[in-house]
């Protein structure tokens, strides 16, 4: 099959799974409502909930960290916790518990097709006047997997057509999350065929909308940049687009790819919560690498060059009403590494950094033996903003240094008044390509008249 046979079968897939979710919802008189009083609320704005989704394969160490979480939310917003099947949510409970989090305060839901990275794939809540809830609906296709089958398979269509089958009724089921988390708040649906992760959605709530190029245009090779504008522009209601080029080097699209030399990693491609974050309507923060650290390693430098683009961009950028914005730069952390070695096979059970070889793409292909510096997607941008708090991820203890996150807590700290910032150990999420928010996604309050 070719990447245009797999193309218009993920709008099929799209199509099927908006029908058997209207069954579901047919009775929701929300979905009666015009789309076009809805809009984006801001992160900072006040929340009802937070949701978080959960893994089913414990060997990714995931579980200390999310137990911290969910206690220091609790105080201050509702938690809710999504589960692909009912025997997974038990099993979570006993674990929760085992962890010491009180579990009876938290809302669980049974969402098949659920994983643990909740804000890709799950509902982009919006918000209108009339105090009514509703969700973006944008499409799936698991981080832009098409284009990298094609790379991986270089173009030969029976084995991108195969590899794109396997586990096909999994990724339909996970790309009706949303729509489920929409029905289960009885939220208006606004679909698009987009194909968008929650992670790559930065906006101001006045009408502003930060996206990436890299990301957005690798997942939608067929559409044109005014029909991707004009459909953010419908599901979200903002007026007003700033194109960022690319994201962080150490976060590279898909699983795993070789960055430069030695260092590996996988990631997303260039989602704008791993460099560009706004902290108000009119002040934008912006991944930084000092001009004395560029060269102490070739990711530093290709973040240097990445981030200095960007940063023109965003100087000659304007709001929503013809107003530039306060840029501020923001460290990023000491790069992170971790020899790894390459093995023809890994172990099924227990936790390991090492890789395998059949995962790269031919032209950045590497060989059973050899020793690799695996890098993480380690940024301070990958934070969450809820009532009364700020969730940041701490790499002193990977060896950064304390000088930079103290002056990123201060940043915080300005940006933030009156909330508490807290920062998390959460290197096993940015092993895997994510973070704080990658795991989490604001419902927010409801807006009352």
């Amino acid at each position: 099959m070719s990447m245009r046979g797999i193309l218009i079968e993920m709008k099929q897939i799209a199509f099927l799974s908006s029908f058997i979710f209207i069954i579901y919802a047919c009775g929701n008189k929300e979905t009666q409502l015009s789309d076009e009083t809805f809009y984006m609320p801001a992160e900072w704005e006040p929340h009802d909930a937070i949701w978080l989704g959960w893994e089913k394969d414990s060997t990714y160490r995931f579980y200390p960290s999310i137990g911290k979480i969910i206690t220091t939310l609790q105080p201050h917003v509702t938690v809710k916790i999504a589960f692909d099947s009912d025997s997974l949510k038990q099993t979570a409970i006993a674990k929760l518990i085992e962890l010491g989090v009180d579990t009876t305060g938290i809302k669980m839901y049974v969402m098949p097709g659920e994983r643990y990275w909740i804000r890709d794939h799950g509902a982009a809540f919006l918000v209108n006047e009339k105090g009514e809830l509703g969700v973006a609906d944008f499409s799936w296709d698991s981080y832009g997997l098409p284009g990298f089958l094609d790379l991986k398979y270089e173009g030969n269509k029976d084995s991108i057509n195969s590899a794109w089958k396997r586990d096909l009724e999994k990724r339909l089921k996970t790309g009706s999350v949303d729509s489920l988390m929409a029905f289960a708040e009885g939220a208006k649906i606004i679909k698009t065929e987009v194909i968008h992760e929650g992670g790559a959605i930065e906006v101001n709530g006045k009408g502003t909308l930060i996206l990436c190029e890299a990301t957005v245009f690798q997942r939608n090779p067929t559409l044109t940049k005014e029909r991707i504008e004009s459909e953010f522009k419908r599901v979200l209601g903002v007026s007003n687009i700033i194109w960022m080029k690319e994201g962080l080097a150490d976060d590279p699209h898909y699983f795993y790819r070789r960055i430069s030399g030695d260092y590996v990693g996988g990631g997303t491609g260039g989602h704008t919560d791993e460099f560009v974050r706004f902290v108000n309507p009119t002040t934008i923060l912006l991944a930084w690498v000092d001009e004395a650290e560029k060269d102490l390693d070739p990711i530093s430098k290709m973040n240097y060059e990445r981030m200095k683009e960007n940063y023109q961009i965003l100087k000659n950028a304007k709001d929503q009403d013809g107003k530039p914005f306060t840029i501020i730069k923001v460290p990023l952390p000491d790069l992170i590494t971790q020899e790894v070695v390459i093995r023809e096979e890994l172990k099924k059970n227990g936790f390991t950094l090492d890789l395998s070889a059949e995962i790269f793409i031919p032209s950045e292909a590497v060989h059973v033996g050899d020793t690799l510096l695996r890098v993480p997607a380690a940024s301070y941008f990958n934070y969450l903003v809820t009532n009364g708090l700020v969730l940041l991820p701490s790499y002193t203890a990977m060896g950064s240094s304390k000088e930079k996150e103290d002056a990123v807590r201060e940043i915080f700290e300005q940006q933030f008044p009156g909330r508490k910032i807290v920062f998390f150990d959460v290197m096993m999420q940015n092993w895997r390509g994510g973070g704080i928010h990658c795991s989490t996604q604001q419902q927010p309050e409801r807006i009352s008249n």
